[in-house]
């Protein structure tokens, strides 16, 4: 039976096989959104060879730890207020739902910064392993609110009336978990998600909460590393669902 470790390190391949396709996509010219997390830095690698090998881009990184990347592989940087307009972003997820491509996001910490590039962008293409695709968002992952430090004990207790099972996140150090943007975030338990669109409606509404990882009707494409090779899934593609 293959351990934890060596699952990871076979998700680790196919991500790493997704991330090189996304990659060979860009053009000479591109701005380029840089997402955040463990996938994303599989693409930012993947993009700091084409630099080195000739491609001439500029990327709008998602969080500082991405910047620090990208700046040591040569990757060229600008912020948003510089590149208004991005032509793709290119980032990972928590979870797809096969069929709508909504997506759950957050699992680094930085979803606030991670939508608003991603909103800016013409396309967004997320890279994952076979892994986070479900049938309904929520199956697996739990849905991060960034929220306001002051008073995030009372976001907490509004977001446990939409039966969030809200949790605070710590660091390692056993510290509350701080943004990029100076927040906190509450992991929240929803379970299955019967209507994202109205959870979104719902979290919106909380008083106190910043921003959270539900990214609905965003994704333009999805590029899923699987041991066949890459497969490519459209919010068109409603027959590509899970086989049960």
């Amino acid at each position: 039976m293959p351990t934890t470790s060596e699952n990871h390190s076979a998700q680790d391949t196919l991500k790493r096989a997704a991330a090189d396709f996304a990659a060979v996509q860009l053009e000479s010219g591109m701005v380029v959104g840089l997402g955040s997390g463990s996938t994303a830095r599989l693409m930012v690698a993947a993009l700091g060879r084409r630099v080195k090998e000739g491609l001439r881009v500029v990327g709008v990184p998602t969080s500082e730890q991405t910047a620090e990347q990208a700046r040591a592989l040569g990757i060229p940087l600008a912020t948003l207020a510089e590149c208004p307009s991005i032509d793709v972003t290119i980032d990972g997820a928590d979870e797809v739902e096969l069929g709508t491509l909504n997506l759950i996001k957050g699992g680094g910490g930085n979803q606030l910064r991670e939508k608003i590039v991603a909103t800016a962008s013409s396309r967004l293409i997320i890279i994952v392993d076979e892994t986070k695709l479900v049938r309904q968002l929520g199956a697996k992952a739990r849905v991060p609110v960034e929220v306001a430090q002051f008073g995030w004990q009372a976001t907490a207790r509004s977001l446990s009336k939409l039966n969030a099972n809200p949790s605070l996140r710590l660091s390692s150090e056993g510290k509350p978990f701080i943004t990029d943007g100076g927040n906190y975030i509450l992991d929240c338990a929803f379970g299955p998600i019967e209507s994202a669109t109205l959870l979104q409606r719902e979290l919106d509404s909380v008083v106190g909460v910043i921003e959270h990882g539900l990214f609905i009707g965003l994704a333009s494409q999805v590029l899923v590393g699987t041991p066949e090779g890459v497969k490519q899934l459209g919010r068109e593609s409603l027959s590509d669902r899970l086989q049960s």
